[in-house]
């Protein structure tokens, strides 16, 4: 006797899931953009829910913007800021932000760096005041830097031994041509961080560091007039022009046809496989679809590859597609991980889910769940400050209208299936992908060249 009859209660019925409920309202935060003068602006996103304020600055300094002998230099020097400042050594900093029950987030992309904290609302003039100092006046200790120099070079040793990392490092390499930043890691290489030290993060510091094209992000419980004020106060003197990165709207590939990169790993058990070719930026006019597409395709759990390759072949635990939207265009990809002895099938049926969404397009019911799932998860990631104001930042870095926010739910349900479709067939090129894949050589070469795919390539 189950539970419910047990309780008199009728037993309800498990053979098919409930049916999803009606769209809730929501109402986005509003954003208030103005310029400080000085070539940066201050963005100003009131919600008074919680005595609490996220503080983000950010500036356009990306790795993008670096040289390749330098590659990383962006973000170590973003991750050695937390090591003290003119005025205070990494010790009394920490003390700082501690006292005022805070801690200092710092984040290097390829487009931009942001630094940021979030603090009871009652400290927003103190934490201003210290993200003004670790940002406008750093101070960059030999042993800080050295301390960070090291972790980074841990963290590169340690990718090239993660297959599913080095098969992303790989197929940016292979995806982009020679001199395209994007190819390379965008945490530099063993060679380029083994070349920097103190003189060089201080000098890029000084140089790229600059309020031109940046924004002060400010959200949360916090008047107007009081962050206005603040904001004058600790940026409103600061000038500089910063660096320039190069254009990379339209970034050129290393190929225009299909080929398989083979990285050999002997003796291992499982395949990392990674598909894919150079894709749009985020300024496309199609994002919207392009989004939905993909969710379609692998980026959501009732994907298309997701149900192929896990659900009904149970290939892998689980594969995801999708475009990096940065301001140049990064890459499309799809990747997986797989047994050695179904490598071939899962690239057989990924090209097969690819190829048949292109030609057929997605149904009518595949798109509407699209639209219901990404309009009503979007609230849950702007439910604490610092989401809204990462999500914020987002607007600054790529230039997007302020009410992006505000209108993105309905943009999303206008997807049309046609549309969706057009998008895909437009920015997805199925004759172009290279296939990179990290595995035993000796176990799956043949196979691979029996596919039929494109040319073959160890390395």
């Amino acid at each position: 006797m189950s539970l419910e009859e047990m309780m008199g209660l009728d037993t309800p019925d498990r053979s098919t899931p409930p049916a999803p409920g009606s769209l809730r309202p929501y109402e986005p935060p509003p954003v208030v953009r103005e310029g400080m003068g000085n070539g940066m602006d201050l963005v100003l996103v009131p919600r008074p829910r919680l005595p609490l304020v996220t503080v983000m600055l950010v500036l356009d300094v990306g790795e993008a913007g670096v040289p390749e002998a330098h590659a990383g230099l962006a973000l170590l020097t973003g991750a050695a800021l937390d090591g003290g400042t003119r005025h205070r050594d990494g010790v009394a900093l920490a003390e700082a932000l501690e006292g005022i029950g805070t801690s200092l987030s710092v984040s290097t992309g390829w487009d931009a760096a942001s630094a940021a904290l979030t603090c009871p609302a009652d400290r927003l003039g103190e934490a201003l005041a210290l993200l003004a100092e670790v940002v406008r006046e750093p101070a960059f200790p030999e042993g800080e830097v050295e301390r960070v120099r090291q972790g980074r070079l841990a963290s590169i040793a340690q990718r090239k031994a993660d297959p599913g990392s080095l098969a992303d490092d790989e197929a940016a390499r292979y995806l982009h041509a020679e001199g395209v930043p994007y190819g390379r890691p965008v945490g530099g290489t063993r060679e380029s961080i083994d070349r920097m030290d103190r003189g060089l993060l201080a000098d890029f510091a000084a140089r790229a560091y600059a309020p031109r094209r940046g924004a002060l992000i400010v959200v949360g419980d916090a008047e107007p007039a009081e962050v206005r004020t603040l904001a004058a106060r600790h940026f409103g003197d600061w000038q500089g022009e910063g660096v320039t990165a190069p254009s990379l709207l339209n970034p050129e590939p290393r190929h225009r046809e299909r080929r398989i990169i083979l990285v050999n790993r002997p003796g291992a058990v499982q395949s990392e496989l990674r598909l894919g070719h150079v894709g749009v930026p985020r300024s496309v006019p199609e994002h919207e679809e392009l989004v939905i597409l993909n969710a379609v395709l692998g980026g959501s759990f009732v994907s298309r590859l997701n149900m192929n390759l896990r659900e009904r072949n149970g290939f892998t635990y689980g594969v995801r597609s999708g475009f990096a939207f940065r301001r140049g265009g990064g890459p499309f990809s799809i990747s997986t991980a797989v047994g050695t002895d179904q490598t071939v099938a899962a690239v057989r049926e990924t090209v097969f889910e690819l190829e048949t969404l292109l030609n057929d397009g997605p149904t009518e019911d595949e798109v509407a769940t699209a639209r219901d799932y990404l309009a009503g998860v979007f609230p849950l990631r702007l439910e604490s400050t610092a989401q809204v104001a990462g999500r914020v930042a987002e607007l600054v870095i790529h230039d997007l209208p302020d009410d992006t926010l505000a209108t993105y739910r309905d943009r999303i349900r206008g997807v049309t299936r046609e549309a969706a479709w057009e998008a895909g067939r437009r920015h997805i090129r199925p004759g172009e992908l290279t296939l990179v894949v990290v595995g035993d050589a000796d176990a799956i070469r043949t196979p691979l060249e029996a596919l039929d795919f494109g040319p073959l390539e160890v390395v």
